[in-house]
């Protein structure tokens, strides 16, 4: 039986339907606020290669789905680490296992375009950094011949300058690739060194951070032979060479303490140390470009990642072995507190073994985890006014095997 519709009923179908297709075509284009770049370290196949799984996220609901040519691989094994141009045109991939630094650029549906792979100048890079025209990189090892997971021995941090586009047309290529590392002295490489202490110690780096400003970089990192945490400061030169602070000598955290990560507020005078060893995050004020502690508040077990928020003032710390999400807010004076003055931790569950935490850069009203174990994405929906998350649409989503690091870029729109 066939049934029939008079001309007010198709006029009136023709309009649902002409709706719907609104919508959907409103969903796919205007509701995406952001890109998330999740770097899966074991993916399919016989060797292992690295895949990034591209999300899209709803600016209405935080749901994430991935785009549909999901994944992209990412030039190499074991990815690590990432981190995105100032333009947001650029991804940058580190694939630890190969010792490359992989250049994407970033298309406006999200998609991935390998453009340049480029070595580091040490061995095992384990984190990356981008500010302005320079791109920072930490090496496990120096280059040295006798250097390895057998015989090791201090690390060292390297800078790439990004090159500009050039030529126009047919000729015309994209700005964004990693030039020479910058030179200091007879190396292509600054080495983790202390300053009047015996050359056997092995400083090994664990994180970087630039801040925004630009003016000074900084390197957290632990001293195996010792047991003691450090960080050393740099300032940045017009041509990316950095020169060290406080005549070289890192700022020293104690025996004990094992730095994991490390961030920076978005003045530039505030930077946040978590210690995996001792369950805290130490804010320290860098204003004359020397860290200065401030104090220290308590996180949960073996804190991994922390993000400083770009527009507000809260923290939020991941802690690896309790598979959560600490939050914080930051004082006039850049220490930290619990959220609202609570008097003991505001946590939010996250998967299992979270290792990289980020913030959408459209909005600021999104936050994500990466889970290392659950091999998923973690997504809450943050309140810009009180800093307190709860769980987005979904929630978590799925990734590729054993997630390392994630970054993102704003979704564009024309």
């Amino acid at each position: 039986m066939r049934m029939k519709l008079n001309k007010s009923s198709q006029l009136l179908l023709v309009c649902v339907a002409g709706l719907l297709a609104a919508g959907l075509v409103t969903a796919c284009g205007t509701t995406t606020t952001d890109f998330v770049y999740v770097a899966s370290a074991k993916a399919a196949g016989p060797y292992n290669y690295g895949e990034i799984d591209v999300f899209e996220i709803n600016s209405v609901s935080g749901f994430m789905r991935q785009i549909p040519t999901s994944p992209f691989p990412s030039g190499g094994r074991n990815p690590v680490a990432e981190a995105v141009s100032t333009d947001n045109l650029n991804l940058y991939v580190v694939n630890q296992d190969d010792n490359t630094i992989v250049q994407f650029a970033i298309g406006p549906d999200g998609k991935l375009y390998p453009q340049n792979t480029v070595n580091t100048p040490g061995i095992f890079p384990l984190a990356i950094a981008v500010n302005g025209s320079n791109l920072f990189v930490l090496d496990t090892y120096q280059p040295l011949p006798a250097c390895s997971n057998a015989d090791p021995c201090s690390g060292s941090v390297a800078v790439f300058p990004i090159l500009p586009g050039s030529g126009t047309g047919s000729n015309a290529t994209q700005g964004g690739a990693p030039g020479t590392p910058v030179v200091n002295g007879p190396l292509n490489y600054w080495p983790l060194n202390l300053p009047g202490v015996a050359s056997t110690d092995i400083v090994l780096p664990t994180a970087v951070n630039a801040l925004k400003s630009g003016s000074y970089l900084y390197v957290a990192a632990y001293d195996t032979t010792t047991g003691t945490g450090y960080i050393f400061g740099f300032a940045v030169g017009a041509s990316g060479a950095l020169a060290p602070v406080n005549g070289g000598v890192p700022l020293d955290m104690g025996v004990g303490v094992h730095p994991s990560a490390i961030a920076s507020d978005s003045t530039s005078n505030f930077i946040y140390v978590t210690d995996s060893a001792n369950g805290a995050v130490i804010s320290y004020s860098v204003a004359s470009g020397v860290p200065t502690r401030l104090g220290s508040s308590p996180t949960g077990n073996q804190p991994s990642a922390i993000v400083a928020d770009p527009k507000y003032p809260y923290v939020y710390v991941v802690n690896a072995l309790d598979g959560n999400v600490e939050a914080y807010s930051i004082s006039s004076s850049g220490s930290l507190g619990f959220l609202g003055g609570s008097a003991t931790p505001v946590t939010y569950t996250a998967g299992i073994q979270p290792v990289a935490v980020g913030i959408d850069p459209s909005t600021d009203h999104f936050l994500f985890t990466v889970n290392f174990l659950g091999s998923d994405v973690s997504d809450f929906d943050m309140d810009i006014t009180t800093g307190t998350l709860v769980n987005a649409q979904r929630t978590p989503y799925t990734s590729n095997a054993q997630p390392t690091a994630v970054a993102a870029v704003p979704h564009k729109t024309s």
